[in-house]
């Protein structure tokens, strides 16, 4: 078999039989926890329910004890002449806003008396059939059967005793508005589709959330098996029928009371569909098929790759080194990577380098080596005849009886004369470069002088020459004499290429370590592809150099331990960037 097919089978073993082990486990486990955790959580909501319930009916039952007792209701025996208990009544009311909808006292002959419902007073109370009855606090209360309808109302009936005989004056009817228990139940079924009741003793549904008392089961006993064994909370997994057409979980909780009220025996049940329940478990197990689809398409692209990943690096340094054998010129190199095979990458590459800098630097030394032996013949073959030649020229220009052309003629002998002798004199300072004298020197007044020496040239070119210091500290150790040969050397460079019109900015800035200058202008600038030759001897573009000003200036500036660079100015011409040491490690 081939490395891929070998590697391709590994990983489907290696990765795909766990993952489906792993994934399978999980779903397992999640669906329990999950189904646990939702049986947990609609067991606390459905106590929670219960004794909300609980509270809301102590409350009311201790507003109907406390309430019988008081004074004001001996009125019902003078029948309310003066209206004070109904006006009583009628506050009641409304400091209870959307608990109450009507207070009402009836005397012993079931004639109403006093009621928050002035409407009300005068009329015989109907007699309904007690559903309930319940002692708080010593007074027994007996409660009717809720209405069935939406907006029902649950009336209590309290006796009020005679303050003044044995026996009572008649009782008190507090009528409750049902639906604030509906307004607990809603709120409490608006979690996941759930579905809440409220069955009393006998099974009977007096209060439910809004989908079932939609389906019109108020009042009726179609729940009443659904309460389980008498006494404690109980979950269980079962039928949704008449309620879901699916599997359902049932959770009650009976009524336990509250403080000194012991409760009404009801049933707070909560029905949670198992589908809606389950969801994110299912969402869960499609999660898991689809990471398992993805673990397969991941196998099998890691093995493809990792079969391409261990033959590749050894492929592309190959035909790094062919091309470099090929063209003698250093590609970019491949990247490294990591591990051995990085190693021997990072190995070569940087022998390769090595060698290339080495030929560099043999090629140089050999150009610098012809030029100090030109230097060394010039200096004495050449610097004479041309001394007397220049000499002679500038005596036949002062001769009155020469031609104009004759006159021409002399000043091309005489120009030609100094170009040569300029020549020579940068053959010998690259040929016989001597070691810098370092002081501590301002590099901004260094620069303003350089410029001030090269006004004239540039006043006579129209270019214009600006300056921006921003280095906060220009001081460094530098050999004087030296970096004003780079400076005009570099702004000799710049107006000789610009044309009339140019424009040459130097800019300053530093740091703790080092000392920055950049020379720009917006002349042709220079070609990406020669930034790297500039620097070496004989190498020139314009007509009439000799390809040793920038070789000189990199040696300055490397024998003073900095760096210089070419590049692309923001004018949209050259730029040259010098990065100098502020201290030299050596004597000063």
């Amino acid at each position: 078999m081939t490395i891929r097919k070998t590697l391709l089978v590994a990983f489907l073993c290696a990765g795909l039989l766990p993952a489906i082990l792993l994934a399978s486990l999980a779903f397992v486990k999640a669906r329990e926890a999950v189904q646990a955790e939702i049986e947990r959580n609609i067991s606390n909501q459905a106590a929670g329910v219960s004794a909300d319930i609980d509270k809301m009916m102590f409350e009311r039952l201790q507003n109907a004890a406390t309430w019988s007792r008081l004074d004001i209701m001996q009125d019902i025996q003078i029948h309310d002449v003066d209206k004070r208990l109904s006006h009583f009544l009628a506050d009641l009311r409304d400091g209870y806003r959307n608990v109450y909808l009507n207070l009402a006292c009836v005397d012993a002959e079931g004639s109403i008396v006093s009621s928050s419902d002035a409407v009300q007073v005068g009329q015989l109370a109907d007699k309904g059939v007690v559903w309930q009855r319940t002692t708080l606090s010593g007074v027994e209360v007996d409660i009717e059967l809720p209405t069935a309808q939406e907006g029902g109302a649950l009336l209590m009936h309290v006796p009020v005793a005679s303050a003044f005989a044995v026996g009572r004056l008649g009782e008190l009817r507090l009528q409750l508005d049902w639906t604030e228990i509906y307004d607990v139940l809603d709120q409490a079924a608006s979690v996941g589709g759930r579905s809440l009741a409220v069955l009393d003793g006998d099974g009977r549904l007096i209060a439910a959330s809004k989908d079932l008392r939609e389906r019109g089961l108020i009042l009726g006993k179609a729940l009443a098996d659904w309460r389980g064994q008498p006494g404690a909370q109980q979950v269980r997994l079962r039928s949704g029928m008449p309620i879901s057409p699916s599997n359902v979980i049932a959770v009650t909780a009976i009524s336990r009371g509250y403080a000194n009220f012991s409760g009404l025996g009801w049933t707070t049940l909560i029905v949670q569909p198992v589908d809606a329940a389950l969801q994110p478990v299912h969402r869960m197990a499609m999660i898991f098929l689809a990471l398992i689809g993805l673990i397969v398409l991941l196998a099998l692209s890691i093995a493809t790759w990792v079969s391409h990943a261990i033959a590749r690096p050894i492929v592309t340094l190959t035909g790094f080194a062919r091309g470099y054998m090929r063209n003698k010129v250093l590609q970019a190199p491949p990247a490294a990577g990591s591990g051995e095979v990085g190693e021997l990458t990072d190995a070569f590459v940087q022998m390769v380098r090595d060698i290339d800098q080495s030929q560099q630097n043999l090629v140089r030394a050999s150009k610098l080596a012809v030029v100090g032996e030109m230097s060394s013949v010039i200096a004495h073959e050449v610097r004479t005849p041309l001394g007397i030649l220049r000499s002679s020229a500038q005596i036949l220009k002062r001769e009155t009886g020469i031609s104009d052309e004759g006159r021409e003629l002399v000043g091309f002998i005489d120009s030609e004369t100094e170009r040569l002798n300029r020549l020579v004199t940068a053959m010998l300072d690259t040929a016989r470069p001597r070691a810098p004298s370092y002081a501590a020197v301002d590099l901004h007044e260094l620069i303003a002088r350089s410029v001030a020496m090269l006004s004239g040239q540039a006043d006579k070119k129209k270019v214009v020459v600006n300056t921006r210091f921003q280095a906060a500290d220009p001081v460094i150790e530098a050999d004087e004499e030296q970096m004003t040969q780079v400076l005009l050397n570099l702004l000799m460079n710049g107006l000789q290429i610009l044309g009339h019109g140019g424009r040459i900015e130097l800019t300053t800035r530093d740091d703790a370590r080092y000392l920055f200058v950049e020379i720009a202008d917006d002349g042709p600038g220079i070609d990406p592809a020669e930034r790297s030759k500039v620097f070496e001897a004989f190498f020139f573009k314009r007509e009439g150099g000799i390809g040793l000003g920038l070789a000189i200036v990199q040696q300055i500036i490397g024998s003073h331990g900095g760096r210089i660079e070419a590049a692309e100015s923001n004018l949209g011409g050259a730029l040259f960037r010098i990065c100098l040491p502020r201290a030299q490690s050596g004597e000063t």
